[in-house]
């Protein structure tokens, strides 16, 4: 039975259970005495250790194990938790994530953990394990291993590829192996064994592992887990054909009370008994009940879908989109009464197979920020500093194409605004600060946009610094530095080569970083500004595409050209008479209700071929980015719709307040307008 059909769900869930891990540890860390924490975290150790097993994936298995070991002392009250021993286990699931990464890009997850194992190993035993000799700890290993002598326990994942194979019609056995006490090369009969039982079928685990099994460190019996559609009378046959094997026990594993295999020892034939069928329970629902937790878990109700595919029925799903705006259009224009109730009927329905496409493809920002607080975590102390990450609105959602792409800037920004911006606890304190800093991470929707702000209190930017910096690596003339604002002072540390770390260190200095961010998150049709005040902190606040693909969008006319605004950016629409119109630090605005709102004349703006006409009023657009709000000045209004939102490409993607055009129902074009870009 072929394993890798379950190598995307093991990756997937391994993630999950990882991540749950950090999570969980850094709640320990402000809760060092609360064990319903701790076991939590056992748990989906648990769970990992026995999907790698069952995967072939030992060193994950092993390091998962050991780290179950320490998770098991603190629960039972023999460790208490401390910083250093959470810098461990910390290490520990950072290798299990790169183990986990190497194997989704298609490596053998195989790595060198000595040094770890070592650590928790003398956490486990309060000893340093350079006193032990490996053959005693390898016996300490393999006596751990033969523990469970009762019924076999199988982890969720086990369990699952279990019942999935006894549905597809394969037998599932326990093939418990006896070797003579005589026999002098026990892992030769072992590598036979195993041989034999890979050809019959899939073997899911073994007790003891494989590894401690080739260097013999077991007594006479191990047992296999194995899937086979041959009967267990033939692998009974094949196996006791190897010499030196004392006696073979092929267990049927049934989900119902059965009568299953009975023993024939020595090859000799024996009166046939009955066996006794092995109960299967997954380990984590065997932990709850320990603990008393009579909750029963709910089936699931999910399934995973690869994001190639999802792309694939939004390509199709746009082009229907284009193709129902051009029936509206006909049908508007034919006046035809039941072609209008079945293109209005097809309109309902394909705008709720859009929303639901598109909610399939939404992902909270919490998938992106729920790694930072583990990372805040060690930069602080690399650091020397005290750091408190406080992150906002993780329930945000953002198209996955766009969360897929964001991870590593906001990394870049993060290590940044710690390592720049907040300063040492001694510095705070002779400011008058106090010494713990603080990093806010937030994220929030704005019209068709989503925006993700970092911001720190910590000693800000100094525009003049700033520019001599850059005018002394070349980025910047004397004369060009004379008649920067302050605003684009700040922009210069996304120059490429641009730093003012005064000395070079894993964290920053070297001058690559931050053109990185500007770059990625313009590529994905964003943008990324700053704002400072020197000695109070800085704020990062990057403006990323709510979808790449549909909205919903007003169109108007400006003069003989069609404009779409989006929808979600828009407040309402209005009609001013010209005398209404009020002059304010030579803007243009208007009073509307009872707030100041610049008027955008978006004729001038895009400069639109047209003659002036000299109207008595004019047809706004009231438009709001946050808090702030300006009306756009249209000269006629043509009504809602559903609109496909296209890139204009790389010879275009520096058009100002223009984001993307689309294909109108009569064949036009109309260019999408981005009202964040004209609120300043």
């Amino acid at each position: 039975m072929d394993m890798s059909q379950y190598l995307e769900v093991f990756i997937e869930e391994s993630k999950e259970h990882l991540q749950s891990c950090s999570e969980q540890l850094l709640l320990l860390e402000k809760n060092p005495e609360d064990v319903s924490i701790v076991n939590n975290i056992f748990r989906s150790a648990h769970t990992l250790k026995g999907m790698s097993a069952t995967m072939g994936y030992e060193d994950l298995a092993n390091l998962t194990h050991k780290m179950e070991n320490v998770l098991d002392n603190i629960r039972n009250g023999n460790t208490s938790v401390s910083t250093e021993l959470l810098d461990v286990v910390f290490q520990a699931v950072d290798a299990l994530e790169a183990m986990v990464s190497s194997i989704e890009q298609g490596g053998s997850g195989q790595r060198d953990v000595t040094e770890i194992v070592g650590m928790l190993h003398r956490i486990e035993t309060g000893e340093d394990p350079a006193l032990r000799t490996e053959a005693e700890v390898s016996a300490s290993a393999a006596a751990e291993a033969e523990e469970d002598t009762g019924q076999y326990t199988y982890d969720d994942f086990e369990l699952t590829v279990l019942k999935q194979s006894k549905e597809q019609g394969y037998n599932c056995y326990e093939v418990t192996v006896s070797v003579r006490n005589d026999c002098l090369l026990k892992a030769v009969r072992v590598f036979m064994v195993f041989e034999i039982l890979e050809k019959c079928g899939e073997i899911i685990k073994s007790n003891p592992s494989v590894e401690l099994l080739e260097e013999e460190q077991f007594d006479n019996k191990f047992t296999v887990s194995l899937i086979s559609k041959d009967s267990a009378e033939d692998i009974k046959n094949k196996v006791l054909k190897v010499s030196e094997i004392e006696s073979v026990v092929c267990k049927s594993i049934q989900f119902s009370r059965e009568e299953t295999q009975n023993e024939v020892p020595g090859g000799k034939e024996e009166p046939e008994e009955q066996a006794q069928a092995v109960e299967i329970k997954p380990k984590a629902a065997e932990n709850e009940k320990k603990q008393g937790n009579t909750k029963k878990t709910a089936s699931s109700k999910t399934i995973r879908v690869n994001i190639e595919r999802l792309d694939v029925l939004m390509n199709l799903f746009e082009e229907l989109v284009i193709d129902r705006g051009r029936l509206e259009q006909i049908s508007r224009d034919l006046n035809n009464q039941e072609l209008n109730e079945t293109v209005e009927r097809m309109t309902r329905i394909s705008s709720d197979l859009q929303n639901i496409i598109l909610n399939m493809r939404m992902v909270p920002v919490d998938t992106v920020f729920n790694r930072f607080p583990k990372m805040v975590r060690q930069l602080a102390r690399d650091l020397n500093k005290k750091i408190n990450l406080e992150i906002i609105g993780a329930e945000t959602e953002l198209d996955r194409t766009v969360i897929d792409e964001i991870g590593d800037p906001l990394v870049h920004l993060l290590r940044n605004a710690l390592d720049h911006g907040i300063e040492t606890p001694e510095v705070r304190r002779g400011n008058g600060k106090e010494e713990e800093g603080h990093v806010t991470l937030k994220a929030y929707h704005s019209g068709n946009h989503v925006f993700i702000e970092i911001q720190d209190d910590g000693a800000g930017m100094n525009a003049e610094k700033l520019i001599r910096k850059a005018i002394s690596k070349g980025i910047l003339t004397e004369q060009a530095g004379a008649s920067l604002s302050p605003k684009q002072a700040y922009e210069l540390i996304f120059a490429s080569g641009f730093s003012t770390a005064e000395q070079i260190s894993d964290i920053s200095g070297r001058g690559v970083g931050l053109d990185v961010v500007r770059n990625t998150i313009e590529s994905l049709g964003g943008a990324v500004s700053i704002d400072s005040v020197e000695g109070s902190g800085s704020i990062f606040s990057i403006q990323l595409p709510l979808t790449l693909s549909i909205i919903s969008v007003m169109l108007v006319h400006i003069s003989e050209e069609k404009y779409a605004i989006p929808i979600s950016s828009i407040i309402e629409t209005a009609i001013v008479k010209r005398s209404e119109i009020l002059q304010a630090h030579n803007q243009k605005v208007i009073d509307f209700r009872g707030k100041v709102v610049p008027l955008v004349f978006l004729k001038d703006i895009f400069d639109v071929p047209g003659e002036e006409e000299e109207s008595e009023y004019f047809s706004l657009v009231i438009v709001r980015k946050g808090s702030k709000m300006a009306g756009l000045v249209v000269d006629q209004f043509i009504g809602q719709q559903e609109v496909v939102l296209k890139p204009l490409g790389s010879y275009l993607n520096s058009v100002f307040a223009i984001s993307g055009a689309t294909i109108l129902g009569d064949g036009q074009v109309a260019l999408i307008v981005d009202c964040n870009a004209l609120i300043k």
